[in-house]
């Protein structure tokens, strides 16, 4: 109606979901998949995937979120999949899918927003999902998960589940290495002891070494570290802990904070407990440190985390109950924000900038071009050079402060 105040529009907001991937490149996050409980009707209750074609994409300075269409060869819209950002690309690897496992590889041109299918030479590893992955000198690095049994010989132990007709499906600790430059699949020879079988685990790593942690074997949800050097192909073992350790999970996060640092978030216990304890790992010593001031009310499991430059850590979406009760449960679509390093003094700055943009953004147009884009896109306005008179007056204001 003529004169009538127009409504506000609504935040765009994703679905909310479990199960999903999520990789941070430049300062955006990029979220695709999941699955979420559906109430069709009264009583009734089943798991949807989200669709395929859907990309969100977080702004982590404007701290807003877009949805954008994706095109290309699509993978099956699928939950437990693994992510891996490498060269502009997002490379997505197994998942579940409509009571089956995929062990199919795809990528998503980040600028393009492009699917393509990844054929690659040699033995690509089974069907599954719930695995690990470290990307190294262009190679994809992919240990464990829960699937079928494999078809084709594969190098390692396959643990079949008994609770499943048959064993057909079951836990494994297979290492399978895809070359995005040669486009081949291979499995490493490695040396030391390596873990047991496992799903639902996280890994992570800082420089040629990727530090696994955690998941779930038969009935235990485990809290053993291991570490495998990525250019000799050697296990650790089990790496002996100084000090307190975490609480035993699997469907927790674990991302690179620094140089030598990893933070643990979330998960969910042997007791079928959802967890909301944060962790850090020193990589030299091997000591956890226990975050013990984060709130304790939000558990989250089977979420991302995904860390920026500035070593922030965000982690999206996830379950905050128990996954496995029969009644509908709690999925999540928030983002918890963990500034668990030193924020940078240029970041100081620009946070300063915009907390008092009224009085400093004016001048602002003076910055380096980098920096000026930076602060355009979080404070939404375009940075214009202030009037010659404007800057000698507020130089006049600040002599003898």
């Amino acid at each position: 109606m003529e004169g009538a105040m127009a409504a506000e529009q609504a935040p765009c907001l994703p679905r909310e979901r479990s199960g999903h991937v999520a990789v941070i490149w430049g300062t955006r996050m990029f979220v695709w998949g999941g699955y979420v409980d559906e109430d069709p009707q009264e009583g009734a209750d089943w798991d949807r995937y989200l669709p395929t074609e859907e990309l969100w994409i977080y702004d982590t300075e404007t701290q807003t979120w877009t949805k954008e269409m994706t095109s290309g060869q699509y993978p099956p819209a699928m939950s437990g999949s693994c992510s891996a950002l490498l060269g502009g690309f997002m490379y997505i690897f197994g998942g579940h899918y409509d009571m089956a496992n995929s062990n199919k590889l795809f990528r998503l041109n980040l600028r393009t927003l492009e699917w393509q299918g990844v054929e690659g030479k040699g033995i690509p590893p089974s069907q599954r999902d719930k695995l690990g992955c470290w990307v190294y000198e262009r190679k994809l690095i992919y240990f464990g998960g829960y699937g079928f049994r494999p078809q084709s010989p594969l190098r390692g132990q396959f643990e079949p589940d008994e609770a499943v007709g048959l064993g057909l499906r079951g836990w494994n600790n297979h290492l399978c290495v895809f070359d995005t430059v040669a486009e081949e699949w291979y499995q490493p020879e490695t040396t030391g002891e390596v873990p047991v079988p496992r799903a639902a685990h996280a890994c992570a790593r800082i420089d040629n070494r990727g530090y696994l942690f955690g998941g779930r074997y038969l009935e235990t949800r485990m809290n053993d570290l291991h570490c495998i050097n990525l250019d000799t192909w050697e296990w650790s073992g089990r790496i002996t802990v100084p000090g307190g350790l975490p609480l035993g999970r699997s469907w927790h996060s674990l991302t690179p904070i620094s140089t030598n640092q990893l933070f643990l978030y979330g998960g969910f216990t042997t007791q079928c407990q959802p967890l909301s304890d944060g962790w850090v790992l020193d990589t030299n010593t091997h000591e956890w440190m226990n975050l013990d001031y984060l709130a304790t009310d939000k558990p989250r499991l089977w979420h991302t985390g995904c860390s920026t430059l500035e070593g922030e850590v965000f982690v999206f979406g996830g379950c905050s109950t128990n996954l496995l009760q029969p009644m509908p449960t709690v999925h999540c679509n928030d983002i918890l924000v963990f500034s668990v390093m030193p924020r940078s003094l240029q970041r100081i700055c620009l946070d300063t900038i915009v907390h008092h943009k009224d009085v400093l953004a004016p001048l602002c147009s003076m910055l380096p071009r980098e920096l000026r884009l930076r602060l355009e896109r979080r404070l939404g306005i375009p940075l214009t050079n202030p009037a010659p008179e404007q800057v000698q007056h507020r130089k006049c204001e600040g002599v003898g402060a």
